[in-house]
């Protein structure tokens, strides 16, 4: 069972970048995915980016070409890079992990969040 703790939120202007950080603990060898979701102000919890236990990487439309997810070689480290941010990335961001295949509609194992906050 792992425990999630993520890192690296903050304020930032229209256009900025921040990279968030998810360190796992408690890693054991087996099958994971890992993802980030997030909470906008008002709105549900929705998905972001993820990565399959295979490696296979997704992103939601609205971020291609300005994030990008990436972990460690022993998927310990989850990154979150963040760039050409927009005031609708405004929200709290979650990472997730499951030993399962996909993480792609959440987990079982979820961090406190950190929050981002996009000043137009």
């Amino acid at each position: 069972q792992k425990d999630l703790v993520e890192s690296g939120g903050g304020s930032v202007e229209s256009g900025g970048s921040l990279t968030l950080s998810c360190s796992a603990s408690g890693y054991t060898d087996t099958d994971y995915c890992m993802g980030w979701f997030r909470e906008p102000p008002g709105k549900e919890r929705e998905p972001v980016a993820a990565i399959d236990s295979d490696g296979t990487i997704s992103y939601v439309d609205s971020v291609k070409g300005r994030f990008s997810i990436s972990q460690d070689n022993a998927k310990k480290t989850l990154f979150l890079q963040m760039n050409k941010l927009k005031p609708e990335d405004t929200a709290i961001y979650y990472c997730v992990t499951d030993e399962a295949a996909y993480c792609r509609e959440g987990g079982t194992q979820w961090g406190p969040g950190t929050q981002v906050t996009v000043s137009s």
